[in-house]
């Protein structure tokens, strides 16, 4: 069997070059996984950077795609479905990391007074999480997930919240959920901050509102706009999820479901420890946030090289 991966994706090689010794796995850059790469690989194990779809995978032999991630929008499930190529994604697996970020981003803009009401829209792994660390601060929380028949309605978010936090994944129905329109019925200068997906909100709409804004996922990644950057409160690049913890659970995930599929030995990874970035050590300290989004404005067009060199924070 023949595995192609992220290269960015820890534990993973050493993990499958020691417990599956009949395995050939290759690590790669993202944009290194095109369609000559993956022509003659079984698996295919990828993070949001790699766009999984039929110009990517026709005429492979894949049958199994696997994304270390939690959302899975950048593959085209209906075309693997119909093509017999089984799917999976990592639901949960940074689900604390990302409700520490909000916790810090609520930390650094100096929102500590229990008066404030906040809205979580989308109430999964992550949105039930911020939910309980919201409550434990004294703030007044309110839920919205139509879904799964929690809570109020946006309208009722947007009227009554002084922060409103987005945890949903980027579909048809989610897309531009925070448009302009959204944004007018907001109280005057309600947070917005998304740590979900880009295009979960309208960025347009969102400089043009007035109103302040904390971003670590953008549309058009890692082309982000410029404006829209150095107009956010705060600002990162897609790193909300980054800790040691969740990127092991990922992995981890990963590889139980090939193991599955494939009747391979399971291999645990609790043990493995982080050496892909050498001995530098994830800033964890109050205002890391903060110094996260020093960088990137300075350095803008680095998005996508920050984000690969970002050494991960203990949850």
């Amino acid at each position: 069997m023949t595995i192609i991966a992220d290269k960015y994706i820890p534990f993973l090689f050493e993990a499958v070059r020691k417990e599956w010794p009949d395995v050939d796995i290759y690590p790669m850059e993202p944009e290194q996984i095109d369609h000559s790469a993956v022509h003659d690989a079984d698996v295919l194990i990828v993070r949001t950077r790699t766009k999984v779809d039929e110009s990517l995978l026709s005429g492979s032999r894949v049958r199994l795609v696997c994304t270390a991630t939690i959302g899975y929008d950048h593959i085209d499930t209906a075309y693997c479905e119909s093509h017999g190529i089984r799917w999976t994604a990592c639901p949960g697996c940074n689900a604390q990391a990302v409700c520490d970020y909000v916790e810090e981003a609520l930390n650094e803009t100096a929102i500590q007074k229990s008066s404030l009401t906040i809205g979580v829209v989308g109430v999964g792994h992550v949105g039930t999480l911020v939910a309980k660390m919201a409550e434990r601060r004294g703030l007044k929380v309110l839920l919205n997930d139509p879904p799964k028949h929690i809570g109020v309605s946006l309208d009722e978010i947007a009227h009554q919240c002084d922060i409103i936090t987005f945890h949903v994944p980027l579909d048809n129905t989610t897309r531009h959920m925070c448009d302009a329109a959204f944004l007018d019925r907001c109280k005057a200068h309600t947070l917005i901050i998304n740590a979900a997906r880009g295009g979960v909100v309208d960025e347009k709409a969102l400089l043009n509102s007035g109103h302040p804004f904390i971003l670590d996922t953008w549309e058009n990644e890692p082309n982000i706009h410029p404006d829209v950057l150095q107009q956010a409160r705060l600002a990162s690049m897609h790193i909300a999820g980054y800790s040691v913890q969740g990127k092991r659970n990922a992995t981890q995930k990963c590889l139980d479901f090939i193991g599955e599929i494939y009747h391979l030995p399971k291999i645990d990874i609790s043990e493995y420890r982080y050496a892909d970035k050498g001995t530098k050590k994830g800033d964890s300290a109050p205002g890391w946030l903060s110094r996260v989004s020093e960088s990137l404005k300075v350095q803008p067009t680095a998005f996508e090289s920050l984000r690969k060199s970002y050494p991960l924070r203990g949850e």
